[in-house]
């Protein structure tokens, strides 16, 4: 199994402690892999035959270039974020006392955080939650395929879902099932961890939603969360499936995952585009 090295606790605890981390840069405080996904329009939603009503309609959406974690926020990167800034540390889902105390899950998604909490991370490493139609874009590529990986029925090689509560080894390292990731190489948007995005939720936005650079309600009472958990069933871990909780909402499966915004250097005018 060929999993992302992420820091492990020791390095977390290290470069938390005192006022050294302050010093880093950035982009220090969080060495996960960003993907970039291209400009362009993609098929957002599901059609009258399939998916729930807030999935409809099934439009074609433009998104300016944008850059999004390859895996979820992992417990080792949270946790440094913890130790650097005193923020509040989750609930512990395998045992009792501090997550800094257990072994073996530095590389499994971080849970039990409200959107608050994943919002301050993403700040924090100077990146942001994605929108959901960036989420969306970055699960299922343009072609509005069913899942991540195409439209071939959901497997254990492709997903993590469908599953009880075990505690450890229920929540699979980030990264560990490569078969599942997204046209662009985006792992884990199916199953695993459900994940926060930016926008409120609102039922009928896709219907009123602009077709360009979406960024959801200017107001609400729910947050919107995608791609399903290790609890889910197949219609929850679909790319289209909207979720949705109260931005205080804490869960053994839900997660997140930062984005950021990409600087395109115009390209040349063609002259036979003028």
């Amino acid at each position: 199994m060929n999993t992302p090295l992420i820091v492990s606790f020791t390095l977390c605890i290290l470069l938390g402690s005192g006022s050294a981390l302050a010093e880093h840069p950035v982009r220090d405080r969080d060495p996960v892999a960003m993907v970039t996904i291209p400009e362009g329009r993609f098929i957002r939603g599901s059609g009258m035959e399939a998916g729930r009503a807030d999935e409809r309609p099934r439009r074609t959406i433009y998104l300016e270039a944008f850059m999004i974690d390859k895996y979820e926020v992992s417990n080792a990167q949270y946790l440094t974020f913890i130790a650097a800034t005193g923020h509040k540390e989750p609930f512990n889902v395998y045992g009792t006392g501090s997550l800094f105390d257990m072994k073996d899950i530095g590389n499994v998604p971080v849970v039990q955080v409200t959107w608050h909490d994943a919002a301050d991370y993403c700040q924090w490493v100077g990146k942001r939650l994605p929108t959901e139609a960036e989420w969306e874009k970055a699960a299922r590529g343009t072609d509005g395929r069913a899942y991540p990986w195409g439209d071939k029925a959901p497997s254990s090689r492709h997903v993590n879902y469908n599953r009880d509560w075990v505690e450890l080894g229920t929540l699979l390292p980030v990264g560990s099932l490569p078969d599942g990731a997204s046209p662009y190489g985006v792992h884990d948007m199916s199953g695993n961890a459900r994940e926060w995005v930016q926008d409120w939720y609102a039922k009928e936005y896709y219907r009123m939603a602009p077709d360009q650079n979406p960024k959801g309600p200017e107001t609400g009472l729910l947050k919107v969360i995608r791609g399903g958990s290790w609890h889910s069933f197949a219609s929850d871990i679909r790319a289209a499936a909207r979720g949705k909780g109260g931005f205080a909402l804490k869960t053994h499966g839900t997660g997140f995952r930062c984005a950021r915004d990409v600087s395109v250097t115009p390209r040349p005018i063609k002259r036979d585009e003028r």
